[in-house]
């Protein structure tokens, strides 16, 4: 077999197994706070940014709204999140923090410190990492879009 087919050095395969790892990681993380990582994914984009449109966090997220609109009505139901039309275009569904999606902010502050001791690199080394595979992301996807 070429080696450019063998699976380890495939990097696709690699980023695959890392989300893997990340979602297993963070399940204990979450689970006390009666979270998926999708819904934590949907906080951090609204603690981030308060009252969006559904389509700008699906593009945020890279979510179609058939994926992120039973996401949200979980979350609405267990009262982290309120969906409502926009006045302005009935359209559109704004969704917005509640009070209770708000102080979960305060129990995730550690999270990202804990994957940094998980991971043993540096601070600087998960930066440049992140910013690479973002590059990659948009790389790809550009390509895809051509």
């Amino acid at each position: 077999m070429a080696k450019s087919l063998k699976l380890d050095d495939q990097l696709c395969f690699s980023i695959y197994a890392a989300s893997h790892a990340f979602t297993r990681f963070y399940r204990p993380l979450l689970e006390p706070l009666g979270l998926t990582y999708p819904q934590y994914l949907v906080l951090l984009t609204l603690w981030e940014s308060d009252r969006l449109p559904l389509k700008a966090i699906g593009a945020r997220l890279g979510l179609d709204s058939g994926t992120l609109t039973p996401l949200l009505k979980r979350m609405q139901e267990a009262g982290l999140v309120a969906r409502t039309r926009d006045p302005a275009d009935e359209r559109q569904v704004l969704v917005a923090l509640t009070a209770k999606g708000r102080r979960l902010e305060q129990k995730a502050q550690a999270f990202p410190q804990q994957i940094g001791a998980a991971a043993s690199c540096s601070a600087a080394e998960l930066g440049a990492l992140t910013r690479l595979i973002f590059r990659l992301r948009d790389d790809l996807g550009a390509a895809t879009a051509a």
